[in-house]
């Protein structure tokens, strides 16, 4: 145990260290000047000498190197440093605004388990049926239309012509339905051909024969065997595919003017606010492995023969 937490420990060091050198190198290398939103000035309003005291004062003239490890001090100080655009301190912004992107998270997911769960099983169960040949058509339109253009045919269906929910800000449970359906719509179709293909396999096991032949009834076959064997694959592929979930939330979070940390993030963008950016990368790489870590102890639960060799190899 104390090994895997120390290997855990130095992955998580690396791969830390490793995405935020990355983002503070393209950061770096991007166009625009972010002295020029420091003094919240045009290059043609200001001196060239006002403009190389800021940069120096900032450090900006220092080698590549020496700045990210200047940041790299103040980030395990937990400093991010103040938002060049706003002067407010970095962390207690995101902070601010991450309560809102974990409701439209949870609220999207919510959406794609009500959806992937039901429609993947009954499409397992009833193989090339209507309601497999039914499934399979949404689950392929749902995976080829791009959230945007479904956020956008949302937002005039049910906020423009029916006049029945808010499309943009955040106010109350109203305002994060359009946004989750979006999301939790855009992604579902990805989970339900999986969870059909994962409980097919499944249902062709041995043990699952011999359920059968003990005279188990169809059901505790499927729910209490065949869907438990069937969830190791799906949660996998959630894990690797939590980066697409990320960048999903920002494009949603823009196009309904949600108040979230993805919103934020493009507005820092458009501003060169260097401090903002590095934060909010440095925060979703530890949301990602955090959430990875637990896809990792969840797959050990629900996958028992990785605990049988783990318990051979230690002796």
């Amino acid at each position: 145990m104390i090994q895997i937490i120390a290997r855990k420990l130095l992955e998580v060091a690396l791969f830390l260290l490793l995405i935020t050198f990355i983002g503070f190198l393209f950061l770096r290398l991007a166009p625009g000047d972010p002295v020029l939103t420091i003094l919240n000035v045009d290059e043609l309003s200001v001196s060239q000498e006002q403009i190389e005291q800021v940069r120096e004062e900032l450090g900006f003239n220092e080698p590549l190197l020496l700045q990210y490890g200047a940041w790299l001090s103040r980030m395990l100080r937990l400093d991010f440093g103040p938002s060049y655009a706003t002067g407010q301190p970095v962390m207690e912004m995101i902070l601010s605004v991450l309560p809102a992107t974990m409701e439209l998270a949870i609220g999207s997911l919510l959406v794609m388990l009500i959806i992937s769960l039901p429609l993947g099983s009954l499409s397992a169960l009833y193989r090339d049926r209507w309601i497999d040949q039914l499934s399979r058509l949404l689950s392929i339109v749902g995976a080829a239309v791009p959230s945007f253009w479904l956020g956008l045919i949302l937002i005039d269906l049910f906020g423009v012509r029916l006049s029945l929910l808010p499309t943009m800000g955040r106010d109350g449970l109203e305002s994060l339905v359009l946004p989750s359906l979006t999301l939790g719509l855009a992604i579902s179709g990805v989970y339900v051909r999986l969870l059909r293909s994962s409980l097919l396999d499944a249902l062709g096991q041995e043990f699952i024969r011999a359920a059968r032949s003990r005279g188990l009834s169809e059901w505790r076959i499927f729910w209490a065997h065949a869907f438990r064997h069937s969830l190791p694959p799906v949660i996998t592929v959630f894990g690797i595919s939590l980066g697409s979930l990320i960048g999903g939330i920002v494009v949603v979070e823009v196009l309904f003017a949600y108040p979230g940390i993805g919103k934020l993030v493009v507005d820092s963008i458009r501003q060169r606010d260097y401090p903002m950016i590095q934060g909010y990368i440095l925060v979703m790489a530890v949301i990602v492995f955090l959430v990875n870590t637990a896809v990792d102890i969840s797959y050990r639960y629900l996958n028992p023969e990785i605990r049988w060799k783990e318990r051979e190899q230690n002796g």
